[in-house]
């Protein structure tokens, strides 16, 4: 089935481009269900009978009930998406309703047709969208929905969207302030599978030297998962270069991320053509790897369903069910268990933990998408990366899950908290909205305290996130980034959150460049792979790729300390500056004697003989001589 044609887009119940001022109703149950709360989509808080419900509710159950949207100018209006309420408790919905529109709000038109007015069929649930269309577009400013029946057990609640053209209006200035435009020349568009595999065929095509197209494995489904690498040598790991990644569309159906993905490589390509000197240095110090679709198989039954259609969760998961986003191998408890038993002789490392048994077997509950992001992320030394998420507008760093047992919410900090703090609002402070203290929520959390972000384990606790597997298993700081209210926005939306995330975009791409980096190297002046670099009272460590590091810092003194099997540890103080660009700090160290003198004997064709070995005959000896 094809997207439907919805010739005129959705007003902006969902994006909040319609203000809580713009919507009004009849009565309201209390506060929390009020007209404001009667958007497509939005999601009911955790305690329910709050400030945040999740949908309007007439304070009344009778056909007089009704709820309204001023445009604020004169609108085509084409149709109307209609939903039940968000609750996991009650269950209501409105099963039909009739349509008013009005130009003073005072006198109404019912659409009607040869027999009178058209009752529309509503919900016969609480999550699946409803579209209906107008028989025939109808204009005016003002549009009420009327519902005239409704589940029976439950009560006049709904959610909904409502689809017009708004006229063109020179006079009003209000509509002039809130169009946004775009100069850049990009493809805004949403981009099924062949279409996004052809746009990157066509990004390498105009920028062959810079762009690189792999796979990283496959989906459940057997579509390839599809990466771009943009770099200025392709297809390599250039020793002191630090690599970075974006990643989107975890949840299928969360596809502004993907979108915005491949509007930055075709931004980054035109811009390095164009020859815009920040693209081009970035591009020249760094190697950045673009995978705008981790589960294509999700993807692609919400774009069935198209942009207003889905509901909340159509295309979420992997086609056998799994969330990837958590389905990552629990690290956390390995690590704060080891540190919990001071005394147990089972010393987990602080970094690189391993991935424990149970979870490689064939039979552990893990989607081939999430094997092939662990082996991809094994395979490269990534040291920042984000992975772009939908439904929300803040930025989420480790860690996500909480340390106590007993709690579902807890700030609960990495030893780098001061570094991805920075990180996180790097982003959302050069985001256009994200730090916009009069922007409203867009569900239920307020992220104005912090500018923002927020600690994953602080908002809600999850095992095995992707964010905690990298940060402990890999040298990669990730943090997730949320883009925006509306997880799948009309594509007349595109060029309007293209704007709001371009800057940010770059920006967190920057940032890999942020502490200290270097090499670690023998007297002979060659690179030693996975020596362990630590900085003084950080306790997290990194290991070097070959031979070289990259550790993010914020500025300050450090004392860095490396070890390496074999060889003599070194330390010495590393400054890292407020400037863009990280301070140099290379070592070179060398064998212990201990080492030294097995490689000689190993020159020799002779074991050196362990003390322990010796000492038993010796002992064999003395026994002899007896």
């Amino acid at each position: 089935r094809a997207q439907p044609s919805l010739d005129c887009p959705p007003l902006g119940l969902e994006t909040l481009k319609i203000t809580d001022f713009q919507l009004h109703a009849s009565t309201a149950k209390r506060y929390g269900l009020g007209a404001h709360r009667g958007r497509l989509n939005i999601q009911a808080g955790v305690n329910e009978n709050d400030f945040y419900d999740g949908a309007w509710c007439a304070g009344r159950n009778d056909p007089y009930q009704w709820i309204e949207v001023d445009a604020r100018r004169l609108t085509k209006f084409t149709g109307v998406i209609t939903q039940g309420r968000n609750s996991l408790w009650s269950s209501n919905w409105v099963t039909s309703y009739r349509v008013l529109v009005s130009n003073d709000s005072h006198a109404w038109t019912a659409v009607r047709n040869e027999s009178g007015d058209v009752i529309f069929e509503g919900n016969s649930e609480k999550e699946i969208p409803v579209l209906n269309m107008l028989p025939v577009p109808l204009v005016a400013r003002y549009i009420r929905i009327n519902p005239r029946s409704w589940f029976e057990e439950g009560s006049i609640c709904m959610r909904l969207e409502i689809l017009g053209c708004p006229l063109p209006d020179p006079n009003n200035y209000y509509h002039r302030r809130n169009e946004m435009t775009t100069t850049d020349n990009l493809d805004f568009k949403h981009h099924n599978y062949k279409e996004m595999r052809q746009l990157m065929k066509t990004v390498n095509k105009m920028c062959p030297n810079i762009t690189r197209i792999y796979n990283i494995g496959k989906s459940y489904q057997g579509l390839k998962l599809y990466a771009v690498e943009i770099s200025d040598n392709p297809g390599e790991h250039e020793v002191g270069e630090p690599e970075f990644h974006y990643i989107a569309g975890a949840h299928g159906n969360e596809v502004l991320g993907r979108e915005l993905i491949l509007l930055l490589m075709q931004f980054m390509c035109q811009e390095y053509l164009a020859g815009n000197p920040r693209i081009v240095h970035l591009i020249q110090d760094t190697r950045i790897h673009l995978l705008p679709s981790v589960n294509p198989d999700g993807y692609d039954k919400a774009y069935k369903a198209g942009s207003e259609l889905g509901g909340w969760s159509l295309g979420r998961w992997t086609q056998d069910g799994i969330d990837i986003n958590n389905n990552f191998p629990d690290l956390n408890s390995l690590l704060w268990e080891s540190e919990d038993q001071k005394k147990s002789k089972r010393k987990v490392p602080n970094h690189h933990i391993p991935i424990p048994d149970w979870y490689l077997s064939e039979n552990a509950t893990v989607a081939v998408e999430t094997r092939a992001i662990i082996a991809w992320m094994e395979k490269i030394p990534f040291v920042l990366g984000g992975n772009l998420q939908g439904g929300e507008l803040v930025v989420a760093y480790p860690y996500d899950m909480v340390r106590s047992m007993w709690k579902t919410q807890d700030y609960t900090p990495t030893p780098d908290d001061h570094v991805f703090r920075w990180l996180a609002y790097s982003y959302a402070s050069t985001h256009r909205l994200m730090t916009d203290a009069r922007r409203r929520a867009c569900h239920t959390e307020d992220f104005q305290k912090e500018d923002g972000t927020v600690n994953g384990a602080s908002w809600h606790t999850v095992a095995g996130s992707i964010n905690d597997f990298s940060y402990l298993h890999t040298n990669c700081f990730e943090l997730s980034i949320y883009v925006g209210c509306d997880k799948y926005p009309h594509e007349s939306e595109l060029p309007e959150e293209w704007e709001n995330n371009r800057e940010s975009l770059i920006v967190f791409m920057e940032q890999v460049h942020r502490g200290i980096k270097g090499i670690v190297k023998d007297v002979h002046g060659k690179g030693i792979p996975n020596a362990v670099i630590s900085v003084e009272g950080v306790n997290h460590d990194i290991r070097t790729a070959d031979g070289d590091y990259w550790r993010l810092l914020n500025p300050g003194e450090y004392v860095v300390g490396v070890k390496a099997e074999g060889y003599t540890a070194a330390t010495k103080t590393c400054e890292v500056g407020y400037d863009m660009g990280a301070t140099r700090c290379d070592f070179t160290i060398s064998k212990t004697n201990l080492a030294r003198i097995k490689e000689i004997m190993r020159k020799f064709g002779k074991q050196p003989l362990s003390l322990s070995a010796r000492r038993l005959r010796q002992r064999a000896r003395r026994w002899q001589r007896r």
